[in-house]
């Protein structure tokens, strides 16, 4: 009996902290009628109050104040570089949407970075915290060139029309599987998704590497770890002669269209949006939870699939392990940037893929560190979600 007791010391100590820990949150923290928070315990001269009503207005100037704050923070930095503010932005929107030739590289750039933010504003509308979008997307690749690229380098011999839909599902059904996993233990054993998702992207990663070393090596690539090429017919047609911008463009746009009338418009839609919004109180009101879980799985890893195969069949050609700078981590921040938006992700891609396009030609003409690109979206991040917090929320000091 001694020993058990010794056996479980650690495990009684570590639940009596927990419970310690929860009984001084409920002491600390307590919720007013109007639905604010305050200290009750505390001094603090600052709590939040829920607003009863937000007028439209109030979201424009939130919009407005986080985008000013954004270029307020930016300015300081570039000063310090020892840059002139005005010539540096003039240059950054310049090399985004100056010429054709920026303006398509922009768009290019944009594409996986819609389907990403959308595969997160998904998932992040049923409190689903997909974090793995990156290994999903090299799921993604990785079927569309199994089935466009292997056997022998020729591809599956069926026709053009058979072999495009069938590459695009299978990277769709890739990425979906990817995040069915997870989706199920959370909805049934309580995991949190964040950690399994965000684990899986270095477990998929690893696949990768293997992979591109072994059965899915490019012979003719002379040690250069990178997977066997599409058929050229399979490869995505040119929007721009002579740019890289493909019709996978259409595709992101086209599905987030998609997306908002699912969500918008749908029973479906609706019970995604109600177990995002209370799954207790969705559940309790006969919406299948479990159901809902799945199909934002299927939905959020298929879209990130989606988002490899099209890289792959519109810019790359074949799968690399550098092919994609952290798609899938930069689509949560245009997911956050939209409000979880479908149709506001387009623009929170164009803008997100336009700070770093223009942050390439501006550094080389007047010496600013690319890096202001990541100062700039991070942010603006933060400025929009306080910004959001405060049309929420009015300020009350003592």
């Amino acid at each position: 009996r001694s020993t058990q007791a010794k056996t479980l010391f650690p495990y009684t100590t570590l639940f009596r902290s927990c419970v310690a820990l929860r009984q001084a949150q409920r002491e600390r923290f307590v919720w007013t009628d109007a639905g604010s928070v305050k200290h009750a315990k505390s001094n603090n001269p600052m709590r939040l109050e829920k607003r009863n009503h937000t007028s439209p207005a109030a979201y424009v100037l939130a919009s407005v104040g986080a985008v000013v704050f954004t270029l307020l923070i930016s300015a300081l930095l570039v000063l310090w570089a020892g840059a002139p503010v005005g010539q540096t932005y003039a240059l950054l929107l310049q090399g985004a949407f100056g010429s054709v030739f920026a303006l398509t590289e922009t768009l290019t750039r944009a594409t996986p970075l819609i389907l990403t933010g959308l595969a997160a504003a998904v998932a992040f509308r049923a409190r689903l915290f997909n974090i793995g979008a990156e290994g999903q997307l090299y799921a993604g690749a990785l079927a569309a060139v199994a089935v466009g690229g292997m056997h022998g380098g020729t591809g599956l011999e069926w026709s053009l029309y058979v072999l495009c839909p069938l590459m695009m599902l299978a990277a769709a059904l890739a990425g979906a599987a990817l995040l069915l996993g997870p989706a199920l233990m959370k909805a049934r054993l309580g995991v949190d998704e964040v950690v399994t998702t965000l684990l899986l992207n270095f477990i998929m990663l690893l696949l990768v590497s293997a992979l591109l070393d072994g059965p899915m090596k490019d012979p003719l690539s002379m040690g250069w770890p990178q997977s066997v090429a599409l058929q050229g017919e399979l490869e995505l047609s040119k929007l721009v002669p002579q740019t890289r911008l493909h019709t996978g463009l259409l595709w992101a746009v086209s599905l987030a269209v998609m997306l908002w009338a699912l969500l918008a418009r749908t029973v479906p839609g609706f019970d995604i949006r109600a177990a995002g919004a209370n799954a207790r109180a969705a559940a309790f009101a006969g919406v299948p939870i479990t159901r809902t879980v799945v199909l934002v799985a299927l939905l959020s890893g298929g879209l990130a699939g989606l988002a490899g195969a099209i890289e792959v069949a519109g810019r790359t050609s074949y799968v690399t392990l550098d092919m994609s700078p952290g798609y899938g981590y930069s689509g949560i921040v245009i997911a956050m940037l939209a409000g979880l938006h479908p149709l506001g992700v387009i623009a929170a891609g164009t803008f997100v893929a336009g700070v770093l396009v223009g942050a390439d030609s501006m550094s080389r003409a007047v010496g600013v560190p690319t890096y202001i690109s990541d100062v700039i979206v991070a942010t603006s991040l933060i400025a929009v979600l306080v910004a959001g917090l405060l049309t929420q929320y009015r300020v009350r000091w003592k």
